[in-house]
């Protein structure tokens, strides 16, 4: 027969507490964060790295702690795995974030030419994934030409001064025009390539302004440059997959995208011809992208 055991109250077994977290633990997620913020940097080619991107997966105090520092650094995270690492994009108020002005001034470019430089920018993103699908698909890349985005936006100036004709309004667009309506003129009225007395692409050019834009969404980690062909040729990265999905419900994106310049049937972007393209002066080998 079982003899009964009685347990006292200082035998009932108790949940342990929680670990308590240690300068080393803070110190391992500010580095994971560090990792973050060196956007070329890849996971499998650092062991440290990969090392705390597994335990920030395995491990939820840790995570929490990682995610801790990085919002305290005005930082959202937008995934961490081994194909992106730990994504991270500066919030507006964040010491991290580029404006535009900044970045402006480190493209020499004139308070005029902000809103172009923006312009290509939206119009890189908009060429790497036309469809949302593409943005949805962890293992999409785009791929996209300076002089391939430079056609697109060209084309796109050019729906938007059909609609402002067909309503009538072809003259400088009214303050609460659409952001969009406001830049084709001014996009279409700007030399495509020009060249200086050495042959080179003058930095003012559309060309010039969109071979700015993808220099420094390959020096963000965003692209990586694939050829000197139409401009200089380019695939998207994970991080700048991420980005991209993050900005996808702006309004500008949308208004891009609403046009139809990119009509997409078999995954294979490519530019609506004009119905009287003799007119148009698309950059010669314009180099469209196509999609993997």
């Amino acid at each position: 027969m079982s003899e009964h055991v009685e347990w006292s109250d200082t035998e009932v077994p108790t949940a342990s507490a929680p670990a308590a977290v240690t300068p080393a633990d803070a110190a391992d997620a500010a580095r994971l964060v560090a990792f973050g913020l060196q956007p070329k940097l890849q996971p499998a080619r650092d062991q440290e790295y990969a090392d705390l991107l597994r335990r920030y997966r395995e491990d939820p105090p840790f995570a929490r702690l990682a995610d801790a520092v990085a919002a305290g650094l005005g930082l959202v995270v937008l995934e961490v795995s081994p194909r992106a690492g730990m994504a991270v994009t500066a919030a507006e108020d964040s010491v991290f974030a580029v404006r535009m002005g900044d970045y402006a001034r480190r493209t020499s470019a004139d308070g005029g030419d902000r809103f172009l430089h923006g312009l290509a920018h939206l119009a890189v993103a908009a060429m790497a994934f036309p469809r949302p699908e593409d943005l949805a698909d962890d293992g999409y890349i785009g791929r996209v030409s300076v002089n391939g985005v430079d056609a697109f936006v060209r084309q796109a100036c050019r729906r938007l001064e059909e609609r402002a004709e067909e309503v009538g309004e072809n003259t400088d667009p009214a303050t609460d025009a659409p952001g969009l309506e406001a830049a084709w003129r001014i996009w279409a009225r700007r030399s495509a390539a020009g060249a200086t007395k050495d042959a080179r692409r003058l930095a003012g050019s559309t060309t010039g302004i969109v071979g700015k834009a993808a220099a420094f969404l390959t020096d963000s980690g965003f692209l990586q440059r694939t050829g000197d062909d139409n401009g200089g040729t380019y695939r998207t990265t994970a991080r700048y997959q991420l980005q991209v999905r993050d900005m996808a419900g702006s309004a500008a994106m949308a208004e891009l995208l609403e046009l139809g310049v990119v009509p997409v049937t078999d995954g294979t972007p490519t530019l609506v011809p004009a119905e009287d393209g003799d007119d148009l002066e698309l950059v010669a080998d314009a180099g469209l992208p196509f999609h993997s």
